[in-house]
């Protein structure tokens, strides 16, 4: 069970090492090619979308469906909805938050009150990622480390990570732009992901100690990144699709494809 929580962390250790490595692009371009971003974004998303059935409510179904208690299909719905209403109440606290600070401070103060948030924002949302995370490793119960279930969360980690570097560089270049050093916006931008590896442990401590949890756990992962997918990633993608009306979203396709491809020959 310590082998569960200690991959918990290595993996959002990576995850947060993405993040870095996205706001570290501050140092060296002066902004991000889009196209490429939104590329990792769009396939980012697929294999949120994937993993999240698969990995996460597909586990969540058949665990509620063993244990003696309530229908699977309550657990699996509560959990899912419970997931995505953390995430949108997450979401409305920093846009209420931000727009108190905004009437407070006025005009003069708004660029800088547009950045704060943001970082709070995305540190904020990096919490359920972090989640999501620990609670796919935390699922590993003893006797359970097969290829398939061990692939399942990492390709949760990876989705995660892929989509944590342009959020790295989302939140660096903005903070260049306001005059920053490189070396503070890349600091700042860094450390926007450090709440993952807290988030991955506390979630994998939880499934692992209390198991009875874990159907519900898993649900709220998933309905926590459907959200994060469908909500901001997909739409952040697509700004470009005009001018290349196919290419992120060529990306979710093959996210998706390749994350349902691990899966069956994994099966």
């Amino acid at each position: 069970m310590v082998n569960n929580v200690l991959m918990a962390l290595i993996a959002t250790l990576g995850t947060w090492f993405v993040t870095a490595l996205g706001a570290a692009t501050v140092v060296f371009f002066r902004s991000p090619n889009p196209k490429i971003l939104n590329l990792m974004l769009g396939f980012a998303s697929g294999v949120m979308i994937a993993a999240s059935f698969w990995s996460l409510l597909q586990p969540a179904i058949e665990r509620a469906e063993a244990a003696a208690g309530l229908p699977a299909y309550f657990v699996a719905t509560f959990g899912f909805l419970f997931g995505a209403l953390f995430m949108w109440i997450s979401d409305k606290t920093v846009t209420l938050a931000r727009r108190k600070v905004t009437l407070a401070q006025g005009t003069a103060g708004e660029r800088l009150n547009r950045i704060i948030m943001l970082v709070l924002s995305i540190t904020l949302h990096n919490i359920p990622e972090g989640l999501a995370i620990g609670v796919a490793f935390g699922a590993l119960q003893s006797g359970e480390h097969n290829a398939e279930n061990i692939m399942g969360a990492v390709t949760i980690a990876v989705g995660i990570g892929l989509q944590n570097f342009p959020e790295g560089a989302a939140v660096s270049f903005p903070l260049r732009r306001e005059g920053y050093s490189g070396r503070k916006s890349f600091f700042i931008g860094q450390a926007s992901g450090l709440v993952e590896p807290i988030a991955g442990v506390i979630g994998a401590l939880l499934v692992v100690y209390v198991e009875t949890i874990l159907p519900y756990a898993l649900a709220f992962a998933a309905g926590a990144m459907i959200l994060v997918a469908v909500h901001e990633l997909i739409p952040e993608c697509q700004q470009n699709q005009k001018t290349h009306p196919y290419f992120a979203t060529m990306g979710i396709v093959s996210g998706f494809a390749l994350m349902m491809l691990l899966d069956v020959m994994l099966g």
